[in-house]
């Protein structure tokens, strides 16, 4: 094996690849590598962790075809720190050469013969606009759990609609719910459950992308974008029954700013520490932010607002209280609330495709 490419163009593939690959102990060592494999002026470059898997392809100057498997974060910090030109990597015979300028590296490959194969993804596939789906899961994938102690709660939910698709997560503290209307990926009655990591994963693989290419099988998920694919395993359980979180309506609506709430949360949450809630007194025609941290000090602030319903005050989370008003794509943002223990929902004003479930936090 051996070839040539731009650094920046070699630098970005192996990080992408490199984001499936494991760091890991008590995983195969083999794992940690990104496999490379040359074809004529091709260079395919494979990250896995057998749960999550990133291929793409990169055009080079072919030398010499051949495949070798390299520690990915250690190649990824080499190429990165090369002189800009051309790269050439060079497959010895028990070391990877990698050089650019006067810089020249040595690395010893990991077994070629351990690393996993890769299956090719179903036949069925369908094709979404990329933007759409990348606005889907910037507002989506913020919501699921990270804790592996609930598995299911890691993951996206996909669920086939009467007039599209939608997708749901949550972490037993939030919930998003987005729908996208028209967007047929699913039979009727049909629903998976993706993990989270890949599909925070894929928020980066769609990059500019026009189209995404979806292929959904028994246990596993592929997303071609470009020159990129991305396929994980689906996971199995029951995702929770969220509907039931979900009432028909709220008899309190609180209007304000996007903008000038998230800088007022911005300067109050400096004084939330150690889990402190941030409170919000409604009524009226503005809205007081207030948090109380006991033996370090206190912080408010009043913004103007539109609030028809009965006076309260309700606490969140100030971090999932802001993830969800950022997730929102309008001027003006509606937080919608029953009573002080009961959860709220945020949406842009006269927007229904997307929901922000947030439970309150309860405070003296």
């Amino acid at each position: 094996m051996k070839f040539r490419c731009e650094r920046d163009v070699l630098a970005e593939a192996v990080g992408s690849a490199g984001r499936a690959a494991t760091s890991r102990t008590g995983t195969l060592p083999v794992l940690a590598g990104v496999r490379m494999e040359v074809a004529g002026d091709t260079l395919v470059l494979i990250g896995t962790d057998l749960e999550l898997t990133i291929r793409l392809t990169v055009d080079v100057g072919g030398e010499r075809d051949g495949s070798a498997v390299v520690p990915a974060r250690l190649v990824g910090d080499i190429v990165k720190a090369l002189p800009s030109g051309a790269v050439e990597v060079e497959l010895l015979e028990e070391e990877v050469s990698i050089s650019a300028g006067r810089s020249q590296f040595s690395v010893r490959p990991l077994s070629l013969d351990d690393y996993p194969t890769q299956a090719e993804p179903s036949d069925d596939a369908v094709t979404l606009p990329a933007d759409a789906m990348a606005d889907a899961l910037r507002q989506v994938v913020r919501a699921a759990s990270t804790d592996d102690a609930r598995a299911v709660l890691t993951g996206v939910l996909l669920a086939a609609e009467d007039d599209g698709l939608r997708m749901v997560a949550t972490d037993s503290y939030r919930l998003a719910v987005r729908d996208l209307p028209d967007s047929t990926v699913l039979e009727s009655g049909q629903k998976v459950l993706i993990p989270g990591r890949a599909l925070s994963e894929l928020q980066r693989v769609i990059g500019d992308a026009e189209s995404l290419t979806v292929r959904l099988g028994e246990r596993e998920a592929t997303f071609e974008a470009g020159s990129t694919r991305l396929s994980t395993r689906l996971i199995e359980g029951e995702f929770p029954n969220y509907r039931n979180l979900l009432p028909s309506s709220y008899p309190n609506l609180l209007t304000f700013g996007k903008a000038t709430m998230l800088e007022a949360i911005r300067r109050v949450k400096i004084l939330a520490q150690d889990s402190t809630p941030l409170r919000l007194t409604l009524g009226g025609d503005t809205v007081q932010l207030t948090a109380i941290t006991q033996d370090v000090g206190n912080a408010a602030e009043e913004i103007d607002a539109s609030y028809d319903g009965a006076e309260m005050t309700v606490a969140f989370n100030p971090d999932y209280l802001a993830a969800g008003i950022d997730a929102i794509d309008s001027d003006d943002v509606t937080l919608a609330t029953m009573d002080p223990m009961k959860p709220a929902v945020l949406r842009g004003a006269g927007q229904d495709d997307y929901l922000y479930l947030l439970m309150p936090v309860r405070v003296p």
